[in-house]
């Protein structure tokens, strides 16, 4: 593939006489917003002192040396070089190429031979599964992809809420109120009645609290009737949780959640009491960090029972000699950034200069009528009544524009569920989003149906036309180069989304692309029956592969008819 940064950054460093190096110089280039002022500039200022010389006067002399491959001109432009390349000639072998490689176009190497580790989503067992959960599960599942497309073997880990005093509330409850088919038939809707009904009957029944915590003992000794009920309250959760991962499209290498880390956390504890990190406070265990300005992390409370902090521990060790990871990735909400700063902290106390690859990727929250949602105060909106809720109105929208759409119903869920998965994606990680259906499931704008509409559209065109698409004799219209050189981009965004840890970058790229198709598609008339129409279809086809893979990598479905 042509490397249009590569040819410009070698006549500069030629012209320039090696007065500055090929690095410095292919930093310093810059991609022009406005096209009238070329398809990549290069500021002068910085050689001014070297050459005693005004930036403009150096790019008025630079300019007129500037020639290679691809090049049809340089120009001076105040203080800046800028070059135009050969719309033709460049954009053929770029069309030609994506057309070679289709969904191919975009895999980079990066990670070749490496794994990285995502724990994401991690919903509470018994509890249901809300918006406030999509964020950590939506981005981490499409961080899982970018892993994949720079070459890494990505490992999804639903580190689950599987564990805690919780169940033996809910042991206790189901024992005196539970109904065995009501569990089966709506799981997660029974268990939290019942959860709810203890603490409103522990209100008049004190006794409750220590029967509870009896349960949850003979749980951690391995009751057989405790453990027996905790595994059917866990995988009747996990069954209903399935249902909305495979709607989102999202899937995990492991569900091994807190319990799973019952029995390995003592080694962990015995290698701190061995390195002399354990101090004690109150009655408790804990490592203090005082070089990292941080509080001390609790690894024992005083009546002996462990934290998240010590299963954390445990977890980041069992992953780190059973994959190897070249980095590991946290993707929880920015509230516990502490918490992950404190377990970094005691691994690297410990001596392990791996900790250095786990890395915390928090988030903002969603909110309602601008306040976080909350359980308790009714702000709470449960995930899948939001999914169905958006498949509706996305076949409404259908109903309304394309009556006779085959598939309406596969084509609804395609358009409602990947209109809430982009409107996640598009927004910085770090920003709370205000809930809103109708915003995310508009057609115009920057929403995922835009972007589905703006692929369907392309598929039309193929459809349409008897011609084959054939990059063989280039495009030279300024419409088609926009696009070209934003096709060209798309394997350095996947890079960068990556490298950033941020989806919005992929996100925001293929919205440029839409726009960029479709105000091609308003201004050329691309079935024309001329010597150019190969040509065009090339590129609409080059549009397609880059639209829908990139859609994907945002586990977006991507329907060819809409």
């Amino acid at each position: 593939m042509i490397d249009f940064k590569a040819i410009f950054t070698e006549q500069l460093t030629s012209v320039l006489n090696g007065e500055i190096s090929e690095e410095a110089i292919s930093d310093l280039i810059e991609t022009p917003k406005n096209q009238a002022y070329g398809d990549l500039a290069f500021p002068c200022f910085t050689l001014a002192k070297a050459f005693r010389k005004s930036p403009a006067s150096i790019a008025e002399e630079a300019a007129p040396l500037i020639k290679g491959p691809y090049i049809e001109k340089a120009e001076a432009a105040g203080s800046y070089i800028n070059i135009f390349f050969s719309k033709g000639s460049a954009g053929a072998v770029i069309m030609e190429k994506i057309l070679r490689e289709g969904k191919e176009f975009g895999l980079l190497k990066d990670g070749a031979g490496k794994t990285a580790v995502l724990d994401f989503s991690s919903p509470n067992i018994a509890k249901p599964f809300s918006m406030g959960h999509l964020r950590s599960t939506v981005i981490g599942n499409a961080l899982g992809n970018l892993a994949e497309k720079c070459g890494y073997t990505a490992v999804r880990i639903n580190h689950l809420g599987d564990w805690g005093t919780q169940f033996g509330k809910l042991i206790t409850a189901y024992k005196k109120w539970g109904n065995p088919d009501k569990v089966k038939e709506h799981a997660i809707k029974e268990l939290l009645s019942l959860y709810i009904r203890f603490h409103e009957e522990a209100e008049d029944h004190p006794a409750l609290e220590d029967e509870a915590r009896s349960w949850f003992k003979e749980l951690e000794s391995g009751n057989t009737e405790a453990q027996a009920l905790w595994s059917w309250f866990r995988d009747e959760s996990l069954k209903e949780f399935q249902r909305v991962y495979d709607r989102l499209g999202i899937h995990f290498d492991s569900y091994n959640g807190e319990a799973f880390y019952n029995d390995k956390m003592t080694p962990v504890i015995e290698e701190l009491m061995a390195k002399g990190l354990l101090a004690e406070s109150d009655g408790a265990e804990v490592v203090e960090l005082p070089d990292e300005d941080l509080p001390p992390c609790l690894i024992k409370k005083s009546d002996g029972a462990t934290l998240y902090a010590t299963r954390d521990l445990a977890a980041a060790f069992y992953r780190k000699k059973n994959y190897q990871f070249a980095h590991s990735l946290y993707i929880v909400g920015q509230e516990q950034s502490i918490h992950f700063r404190q377990v970094k902290s005691v691994i690297k106390k410990m001596g392990y200069e791996w900790a250095d690859s786990m890395k915390h990727v928090p988030f903002g929250l969603y909110l309602k009528d601008g306040k976080k949602m909350s359980t308790r105060k009714g702000r709470v909106i449960l995930l899948e009544q939001v999914l169905d809720e958006a498949v509706l109105l996305a076949k409404g929208n259908i109903e309304a524009k394309n009556p006779g759409l085959e598939n309406k119903n596969e084509v609804a869920e395609a358009v409602g569920i990947g209109a809430i998965l982009f409107h996640d994606l598009k927004n910085d990680r770090m920003n709370s989003i205000e809930f809103s259906l109708e915003d995310m499931l508009t057609f115009e704008g920057e929403t995922g149906p835009y972007l589905q509409y703006t692929n369907a559209r392309a598929y039309s065109l193929l459809r349409k036309s008897d011609d084959l698409p054939s990059a063989a004799n280039g495009l030279s219209d300024p419409y088609s180069w926009e696009i070209i050189k934003l096709l060209y981009q798309y394997p350095e965004k996947i890079r960068q989304s990556y490298r950033q840890l941020s989806p919005s970058v992929l996100a925001k790229y293929l919205i440029d692309v839409a726009q960029a198709f479709n105000k091609y598609y308003g201004q050329v008339r691309i079935l024309e029956k001329d010597a150019g129409i190969r040509a065009r279809l090339a590129l609409v086809k080059a549009v397609t592969i880059v639209l829908t893979d990139g859609m994907q990598t945002l586990s977006m479905k991507v329907p060819r008819q809409m």
